[in-house]
C-alpha cells in the first residue's frame, strides 16, 4: 500500500537518522529534487530542504529537527535553486522503548503547483504586469514600513513622483501597443538609472514612483531627477516608428517633508504639478510655497495676457563680440516686462510661466517681429538673435511666421539668427527635418543655443543646416578646485564645432580673465558683461551712430556665478542673536544681505532662508549697511531656476532640542522652544554628512 502511495505521487516519505541525517526519501521525491538515493543518503536533510520565505515563525528545518518535537504542514523547497519542488512537510520524532532518540519519521505533500499558482497571483497584486515594477499597493507598503523603520532610526528617505509628457500623444497617435512598449522601455531606463538604490513603482497610466532610501542631499537628488528627464526624454523605438517623450519630476524628502507616507506623498505631488506647470521637462522640490503657487501662477498667467494687448513687453539687445578684433557682430534680443505692480520682471521669471500656458507663442511672435523691425534701423552687417523655445518651434504655422515677418519687414534672412534649445533636435526626425529645412531654405541662421546642457544627438547635428553652437554660462560657474569653470567641457565643444564647420559663441561671460582662456582655447564670439549688459534699442542706434561699433572688455568685476536678484527678508543668525534682514542677491556661491550696519568684513554668520534652510557664510565686503557674502558650501539647484542648500535642519534634531516631531514649516528654527530673545539657540548640525572645515566647527553649529 505504501509503494502504490507513494507511486501515485499523492504522498511521500522520509526518514532520518538521530543526527538529522538521511535514512530514506520517496522516489518521488528524489525524482523532484533531481537526485538518486545514493546521493541523498547521509546527507543532513535541512541542506536538501529549505523552508520558503515567510512560512511560519521562520526556524529553519535544522532547528525544528534539533528540537525533537513534532511539527506539521511545513512548507520547504529545494536548497539547490535549480530545483522548483515545493512540498509541505510533517514529522514525529521516533523513540526506541528506552526512549532513545532514533530520529524523524515524516510525510511531505508535493504542493509545488499550488504554491507557485498562489505565488503568482501574490506578485500580480504586488507588481505591474506590464513592466514589472512594483504596483501602487506595494509601493505604498514599502513607503509605510520605511518611513516607520526610518523615524525610529532617524534616517531619511526621498521620494520621487514622475509623470510623463506627452504620452497620450504616442498612444492617439501610433496606438495602445506602442504605448504599452514605451511604457516597458521607460521601465528599464529607470531601472537603469535608479539600480539598487531604491524602489521603483508605477502607480498606474503613465505616472510612476521611485523611494531612495538614506538620501537627503538635494545636490544628489537633482543631478538624479535631470538623469532621469534626460534619459527618458531620448528617442523610442517602437514597432509603429519611432516615439518622443518628456518627463517631469516631483521630489520630497522625509523627515522634511513629511513624516507620514500620506503627507510625503501629497509633498511630493505639489512638487510635481509646479514641476509641470513650470513647462515640463523639469524637477522641482518640494516647499512650503508650492501651496500657493499655483493661484500666484494663474494670476502671472492673466497678467500676461494682459500684457501683451497693453504692449507692456518691450525687447533689449546684448552685444555679441567677435573675440579677434572685438567687433560687435550681432544682438542677442532679451525679453523685458515692465509691470505696474511687479516692476521689472526677469524673464526668467515669466517665460517658464509663458511656456507652460503656451502663451510664449504670441509673445514669440511679437518679439520676432519687433526684433526684426528694429533691426531695419541697424547695418547692413548686424545680425539679431532670438531665442526660440520648443513650444514656440512646435507650434503651428511657425515657420510661415518667421516667413511672413520676413516678407512684412523686408530684413535680410542672413541678419536673423534663431537659437534652438538641444531639446528641440530631439523631437519628431521627420517634422524636424522639414522645419529646419524650410528655415534654411528661407536663408536665416540656425544655431543649437545652450549647447551641452541637455542630450541632443551628435549625429543629427552633422545632418542638420546649423551654423553655429552657443556654449551657456553654466559652463563658467566656479566649481571646487578651477575658478574658470570646466574649461575641458569648453575645449571639446569647440573641437566639435570646428570639425563640423561651425562657429562657436560663449554667451554669459562676466569676467576679464575667463574671456581670455576663452579666446585662447579658440571661441569665436562672447556676450556678457565683460564687455556690455543689454542696450535698449535707442541706446544700440546711439552707439552705432558712432561709426563702427567695437567694444573693449572690462575687468571692472569679477567671475562669480551668475546672480538673481531677489528683494525678501530672511534671517541672519550671530552668536546669540537673530536678525531680520533683505537679502538683495543670490548666487550658487554668496549672496548680499541689506540691514546690519558697521560689520566688519571676516564676521561668520548663518544665514535662515526658512523651511530649515541654514547656510554657513563669510562677510567677504562690506559698506554702511549691505554686506557680500561667501558661503562655505555653494548652494544647489532647486529645479525651477532658484537655489537651495544641500541640506537641511533635521526634524530629528529639532525633537531633540524639545520641538515636537513633524515635517518643516516656513518658521524660524534657530530658537530654543520658549526662549526669550537673546536666550540662546538650539544646538544641531546643519547635515550629519555636510563637509566642515577645519576650524569651523563652532560655525556651522546653530
Amino acid at each position: 500500500m505504501v509503494e502504490e502511495i507513494e507511486r501515485s505521487g499523492a504522498l511521500g516519505f522520509w526518514a532520518t537518522d538521530a543526527h538529522g541525517r538521511i535514512l530514506y526519501l520517496s522516489p518521488a521525491i528524489l525524482e523532484g529534487l533531481g537526485i538518486d538515493f545514493a546521493r541523498a543518503s547521509g546527507e543532513p536533510l535541512q541542506q536538501l530542504l529549505v523552508p520558503v520565505e515567510g512560512d511560519g515563525d521562520g526556524r529553519s528545518l535544522g532547528l525544528r529537527l534539533n528540537t525533537r518535537k513534532s511539527f506539521a504542514n511545513l512548507t520547504v523547497q529545494a536548497g539547490d535553486a535549480q530545483n522548483d519542488i515545493v512540498l509541505r512537510l510533517s514529522g514525529r520524532p521516533l523513540h526506541d522503548n528506552d526512549t532513545n532518540f532514533l530520529g524523524f519519521r515524516g510525510s511531505a505533500v508535493d504542493v509545488t503547483l499550488d504554491f507557485r499558482s498562489e505565488e503568482e497571483a501574490n506578485r500580480l497584486a504586488k507588481f505591474d504586469s506590464l513592466t514589472g515594477l512594483a504596483n501602487r499597493h506595494r509601493m505604498e507598503q514599502r513607503i509605510d514600513s520605511t518611513l516607520h523603520a526610518f523615524k525610529s532610526a532617524q534616517r531619511s528617505a526621498a521620494l520621487m513622483m514622475l509623470d510623463l509628457d506627452k504620452f497620450k500623444q504616442v498612444n492617439d497617435t501610433l496606438g495602445h501597443a506602442a504605448g504599452d512598449q514605451l511604457l516597458q522601455q521607460v521601465a528599464e531606463r529607470l531601472t537603469s538609472v535608479i539600480g539598487g538604490r531604491g524602489e521603483i513603482g508605477r502607480l498606474g497610466g503613465d505616472e510612476f514612483q521611485i523611494l531612495v532610501p538614506d538620501m537627503d542631499d538635494r545636490g544628489e537628488l537633482g543631478e538624479v531627477a535631470k538623469k532621469i528627464i534626460q534619459i527618458l526624454s531620448q528617442a523610442y523605438s517602437v514597432e509603429e516608428g519611432r516615439a518622443i517623450i518628456g518627463c517631469s519630476v516631483g521630489i520630497a524628502v522625509a523627515p522634511y517633508d513629511g513624516i507620514e507616507r500620506d503627507e510625503l506623498s501629497r509633498a511630493a505631488d505639489l512638487a510635481l504639478y509646479a514641476s509641470k506647470n513650470g513647462g515640463r521637462g523639469q524637477f522641482r522640490f518640494y516647499a512650503a510655497d508650492l501651496e500657493h503657487e499655483a493661484n500666484l501662477r494663474k494670476r502671472m498667467e492673466d497678467d500676461l495676457a494682459d500684457a501683451i494687448e497693453s504692449g507692456h513687453f518691450t525687447l533689449e539687445y546684448q552685444p555679441v563680440v567677435s573675440l579677434e578684433d572685438n567687433r560687435v557682430l550681432s544682438l542677442e534680443a532679451q525679453y523685458c516686462w515692465a509691470d505696474e505692480e511687479r516692476g521689472r520682471v526677469p524673464a526668467d521669471t515669466f517665460l517658464p510661466v509663458a511656456e507652460g500656458s503656451r502663451l510664449i507663442v504670441p509673445i514669440g511672435e511679437w518679439a520676432i517681429r519687433r526684433a526684426c523691425e528694429d533691426a531695419l534701423s541697424w547695418p547692413d552687417s548686424l545680425r539679431v538673435s532670438l531665442h526660440i523655445s520648443p513650444v514656440q518651434f512646435e507650434a503651428n504655422g511657425f515657420v510661415q511666421c518667421i516667413e511672413q515677418v520676413l516678407a512684412d519687414t523686408d530684413l535680410d534672412p542672413a541678419r536673423l539668427e534663431l537659437r534652438f534649445p538641444e531639446k528641440v533636435l530631439l523631437g519628431d526626425a521627420s517634422k524636424l527635418d522639414k522645419a529646419l529645412g524650410s528655415l534654411f531654405k528661407l536663408g536665416v541662421r540656425l544655431t543649437v543655443d545652450q549647447f551641452g546642457s541637455g542630450l541632443s544627438s551628435l549625429a543629427y547635428l552633422r545632418r542638420a543646416p546649423l551654423s553655429a553652437l552657443r556654449i551657456g554660462a553654466q559652463f563658467f560657474e566656479p566649481i571646487m578646485g578651477n575658478d574658470l569653470g570646466d574649461m575641458d567641457l569648453v575645449r571639446a565643444v569647440i573641437a566639435l564645432s570646428d570639425a563640423m564647420g561651425m562657429e562657436t559663441t560663449a554667451s554669459g561671460v562676466h569676467a576679464l580673465d575667463l574671456m581670455n582662456e576663452l579666446k585662447r582655447l579658440g571661441i569665436d564670439q562672447v556676450s556678457g558683461f565683460v564687455y556690455s549688459d543689454a542696450l535698449s534699442n535707442d541706446q544700440v542706434c546711439q552707439e552705432l551712430a558712432k561709426g563702427e561699433w567695437t567694444l573693449a572688455p572690462t575687468d571692472s568685476g569679477t567671475q562669480r556665478a551668475s546672480r538673481r536678484t531677489v528683494f525678501r527678508k530672511i534671517g541672519v543668525i550671530h552668536e546669540d542673536h537673530y536678525y531680520d534682514v533683505t537679502l538683495r542677491n543670490l548666487s550658487r556661491s554668496g549672496a548680499m544681505i541689506q540691514g546690519l550696519e558697521d560689520v566688519p568684513v571676516g564676521t561668520m554668520f548663518v544665514l535662515d532662508f526658512g523651511q530649515g534652510q541654514l547656510a554657513v557664510c563669510t562677510v567677504r565686503r562690506t559698506m554702511d549697511d549691505t554686506q557680500g557674502l561667501e558661503f562655505e558650501q555653494e548652494l544647489v539647484d532647486d529645479g525651477a531656476g532658484g537655489l537651495c542648500t544641500r541640506h537641511r535642519v533635521s526634524p530629528y534634531e529639532l525633537a531633540t532640542a524639545g520641538v515636537p516631531l513633524a515635517a518643516l514649516s516656513p518658521g524660524k528654527y534657530a530658537m530654543a522652544p520658549d526662549s526669550g530673545a537673546g536666550a540662546g539657540f538650539a544646538q544641531f548640525n546643519l547635515s550629519a554628512s555636510a563637509p566642515r572645515q577645519t576650524g569651523r566647527k563652532e560655525a556651522a553649529q546653530v
